[in-house]
């Protein structure tokens, strides 16, 4: 007789990570399956915690962020290495891993290492490294099993000079040129990222704006602070081929452009991992992406099957996806639901980063409701002052009928911090008349709340 559950959760990511801990918090017996040699999935050991941690090591060592002070030449160590960079990563992923395996012991969540796959819609099959399968029986599923990047057809990957994001963290040196292909989230931020330590880098997109998830205003900031480092944006190009020639490769542009560079990163789009499931079994059906459509509640067209995470496609962050993981497993079994979809705010660990939550100017001209903007230069504050910054903004955008605060967008660092205090004034429907009344902390990178509501102020017809 096999062994019976309330849930099993496909996938260790942040994602299932979090429906496994909410189910188990609800009395429930879990399991959480993980084919990987140690949980975590995708963002600790490829995705968000690596990179955010490569960001993390490029600001330091580069010295990038004291170059206000210092002046551009500025560098803390002269010759870094990838070792150097991927030391700090090491560390990080390890420590996340403890941490995340602790949380699942406490709350008593089975952890079972194998690749599985439906029989049915409450049988899952486990294949251990030894080859052995065992059945599951289970009342639901939660799918979280992420995405891998996309390989274009035709293009000759080697994972050492032509490499998609997973490889990247594998190659062996640092690149004098990098030419990095899809300028989306993934692309923008190692774009950034690799341009501030004075490495050329090229920007291929085959549309011509980037991210148009994020406010125009902001992307036209980080792309004037690109172009300025060096990055040489070709939006509205087209990859031809690519060519690997010796330690390099030549790119070919539909346009007739070419040119050479040391490492070429693939960033264009990912698919879901879903080859190994046997969804058919369960009843389920993949997109032509691999992606799972699910409706408001994250329930499949299988009514005890729940996806959540990148799986079911956008806005794929590891922040909205841990709380999509939690909502599956509380409708699930019953429980009550209290979530705000609408407010979930992004994060983008660019050099320099981005957040925003709310609405866009373009969304609001769209829908014709009148606002008004107000606006801070992260280097107007004192702690702007002392931090050296001489880039970043704070965007807010009230309406014009009762001022109630709609959007607020940020560029500059700590960006992905700043936003949460225009998130909980938005959520609790205040506006104007609380940036205006309340006092910040001085020198903080806060303070420029109070500068963009007295900018937005100043502009408002009264």
């Amino acid at each position: 007789m096999s062994e019976a559950y309330d849930l099993i959760v496909i996938g260790s990511g942040p994602a299932g990570q979090k429906a496994a801990i909410q189910a188990a918090k609800l009395h429930k017996k879990v399991a959480l399956i993980e084919r990987g040699q140690e949980i975590g999935g995708v963002a600790v050991h490829t995705g968000t915690i690596p990179s955010k941690t490569l960001r993390e090591a490029v600001l330091y060592l580069s010295g990038y962020d004291q170059r206000g002070l210092y002046g551009k030449s500025y560098k803390l160590k002269q010759e870094m290495t990838m070792d150097d960079l991927m030391q700090r990563v090491a560390i990080t992923i390890n420590q996340e891993v403890e941490v995340m395996l602790h949380q699942l012991s406490r709350n008593g969540v089975n952890v079972i290492q194998g690749v599985a796959s439906f029989k049915d819609a409450h049988t899952i099959q486990i294949e251990n490294n030894s080859g052995k399968t065992i059945e599951y029986k289970t009342d639901k599923v939660v799918l979280a099993t992420g995405t891998r990047p996309r390989r274009p057809k035709g293009i000759p990957f080697d994972s050492d000079v032509i490499v998609d994001s997973d490889d990247l963290l594998n190659i062996k040196k640092l690149p004098r040129s990098l030419t990095v292909v899809g300028a989306g989230v993934i692309g923008v931020e190692y774009a950034s990222i690799f341009s501030a330590m004075d490495i050329k880098v090229t920007l291929v997109d085959s549309r011509n704006l980037i991210m148009r998830f994020m406010d125009k205003e902001i992307i036209d900031e980080l792309t004037h602070m690109l172009r300025e480092r060096g990055v040489i944006m070709r939006l509205g190009e087209s990859i031809e081929k690519v060519i690997k020639d010796g330690d390099e490769a030549i790119i070919s542009l539909q346009s007739g452009k070419q040119f050479r560079s040391d490492l070429v990163l693939f960033a264009a789009g990912r698919t879901g991992c879903t080859a190994s499931l046997k969804l058919e079994k369960a009843g389920l059906q993949a997109d032509d992406q691999h992606r799972v459509k699910v409706n408001e509640f994250y329930q499949t067209d299988v009514d005890n099957i729940y996806a959540v995470g990148d799986l079911i496609g956008f806005p794929s962050l590891a922040s909205t996806s841990m709380e999509q993981g939690r909502l599956a497993a509380r409708h699930a079994f019953g429980a009550s639901l209290s979530s705000r979809p609408d407010l979930f705010p992004f994060g983008v660990y660019a050099v320099p980063e981005m957040s925003m939550v709310g609405k866009t100017e373009e969304e609001l001209t769209e829908q014709k409701i009148p606002y008004e903007v107000g606006i801070a230069r992260l280097k107007e504050t004192g702690r702007g002052n002392i931090m050296g910054l001489q880039e970043g903004m704070l965007k807010l955008i009230f309406s014009l009928e009762d001022k109630k605060l709609l959007g607020v967008h940020v560029l500059g660092e700590n960006a992905t911090e700043l936003v949460h205090i225009g998130q909980v004034v938005i959520a609790l429907e205040g506006g104007l008349d609380f940036f205006m009344d309340n006092v910040f902390n001085y020198p903080t990178l806060a303070e420029a709340y109070k500068i963009a509501a007295l900018d937005a102020c100043n502009r408002m017809v009264v």
